[in-house]
């Protein structure tokens, strides 16, 4: 009975969508977090009046075909990148993005990473990284005498060194955009490495070219709304408890034919 299988497809997908909700529940407290959701397409169908097929002589013809499908299957989970809330942190390492850009990283194996995540800090030698310890491209180093570091909204990075009354321009942030941004791949760490469905990287100091600006201090919170996530959890437990329900009653009825004298 073809019902035990579709059912159990449908199952399948279920728990792979519980899968996705209960990541974006476990990271909602997460820094630039995005939050992924899992999209379905139904598989092949069984054709056994295809429309259209002539009935008669005459030309007639039959209007809808006779289709069973034979289940669904899980064919993606993009990223919704929505700008997250932003949190005030009092840090001055710590860095939010108003817009669709990227900070981007040197990664130890020499690729570029991408990330919303602006909690950076200095490692031994002043340069500034992320909590990985991986440097921010350009790299930008503080001196230890410095005072009063200010980033502002255009990526400017300027500090008072040593006794000095002028503040000192350290560097300039830039921010990588994409034009598909659901098309980045995920390593964690909260990072993302560009792909051929994401597009080329492209490069533009903030606040210029839609790659958005800064908020010194800030910190972008995950884009997960709990309460949309508890809601697709109870309507993801349902249909997989109405699939079960399906196998239930084609066994019952497998069981009803078996007993038949």
């Amino acid at each position: 009975m073809k019902a035990l299988y579709i059912a159990s497809t449908g199952m399948s997908a279920q728990e792979r969508n519980v899968e996705v909700i209960s990541n974006n529940i476990a990271n909602m407290r997460t820094t630039g977090y995005k939050r992924q959701r899992a999209e379905f397409q139904d598989l092949l169908y069984q054709q056994i009046t295809r429309a259209g097929s002539q009935t008669s002589d005459q030309g007639t013809m039959v209007p809808a075909g006779l289709e069973i499908g034979s289940g669904v299957r899980t064919v993606s989970t993009p990223r919704v990148m929505s700008q997250g809330s932003v949190n005030m942190t009092e840090r001055e390492l710590d860095v939010a993005i108003r817009g669709e850009g990227f900070f981007m990283v040197q990664l130890p194996d020499g690729r570029t990473g991408y990330t919303r995540d602006g909690s950076f800090e200095r490692d031994s030698q002043g340069t500034l990284v992320n909590s990985s310890g991986y440097t921010l491209d350009p790299g930008i180093v503080i001196p230890g005498d410095s005072r009063g570091v200010s980033i502002s909204p255009d990526g400017t990075v300027e500090a008072y060194l040593g006794t000095d009354a002028v503040p000192t321009q350290l560097g300039q942030l830039q921010l990588a955009r994409f034009v598909n941004k659901s098309g980045l791949e995920s390593i964690g760490d909260n990072l993302f490495l560009e792909t051929a469905a994401s597009g080329q990287a492209q490069i533009s100091v903030p606040n210029a070219d839609g790659t958005g600006d800064l908020l010194q201090n800030y910190l972008e919170l995950a884009n997960v709304n709990s309460v949309t996530e508890i809601a697709d959890l109870i309507a993801a437990q349902r249909a997989y408890e109405m699939n079960a329900r399906v196998i239930s009653g084609a066994d019952q009825m497998m069981q009803a034919t078996s007993q038949l004298r």
